[in-house]
């Protein structure tokens, strides 16, 4: 079970801790546990900070605890605070990706069966869209829902997410994409196939939560293959 501790301190001297920080980040490389490490200030106090560590378990937490490297610092960070940190321990019982979870609605929307839904929940308004498919970026709410049309218009799909991978604000999803063609695509008629692809797309995030900006990566040509556009080509 994850595990997250909580140091509530006051100082005056946070610039000399925050380098004592750093000093022991490089003294344990290769040995501390932390998989994540948040400092925050109190807006409303400029001498209050809050260190939120996490850690894998408990048990690797207090593995880390245990390096006389740690041991050293924390006598160091003592001494650099205007009174005594407070530790909080914490086993963590949810742990939402919000950014990773608004990815993951954008694609179920994609494809909803029947009319497309607003997106205005996913997106922001001037949304860029990046496919290296088209001739120009698609950017605002109405062009990508015109895109998207287009798509919807051509095939009933599913998508699959593989993998996701959130950082900061951004999102990487791995997927899958499995469709039966039943309408015009860029001027292949109807062809009845069952067609697949695979790819990748990485979303910019803003501060609530809604999708900014979109990279695509996918097989393009290996659907058009799959529909016969590339047979004269081959003969």
């Amino acid at each position: 079970m994850t595990f997250v501790q909580l140091i509530d301190c006051r100082t005056s001297r946070f610039d000399e801790m925050n380098r004592l920080m750093d000093s022991w980040v490089e003294q344990t490389k290769g040995k501390r546990t932390a998989t994540h490490n948040i400092i925050g200030k109190d807006r409303s106090d400029a001498a209050h900070f809050i260190e939120i560590v996490e850690f894998p378990s408990y048990e690797e937490a207090m593995r880390n605890s245990n390096l006389p490297e740690t041991d050293r610092i924390f006598q160091e960070m003592v001494a650099l605070c205007d009174e005594m940190p407070t530790f909080t321990d914490l086993d963590v019982v949810r742990d939402e990706q919000l950014y990773a979870a608004t990815a993951r609605r954008f694609f179920e929307a994609l494809a909803t069966k029947g009319e497309l839904p607003p997106l205005n929940d996913v997106l922001v308004e001037d949304y860029h869209d990046h496919d290296p498919s088209n001739p120009q970026d698609t950017i605002g709410m109405d062009a990508m829902r015109r895109e998207v049309g287009m798509w919807r218009g051509a095939f009933d799909f599913s998508f699959t997410v593989e993998d996701q991978i959130a950082q900061g604000d951004r999102v990487c999803t791995r997927w899958s994409w499995n469709a039966t063609h039943k309408g015009d695509f860029l001027g292949i008629p109807a062809t009845g196939k069952k067609v697949s692809m695979t790819g990748a797309t990485i979303h910019r995030c803003t501060a609530d939560g809604k999708i900014a900006e979109g990279w695509w990566q996918y097989d393009r040509l290996g659907l058009m293959s799959q529909l016969g556009a590339l047979e004269d080509l081959e003969r």
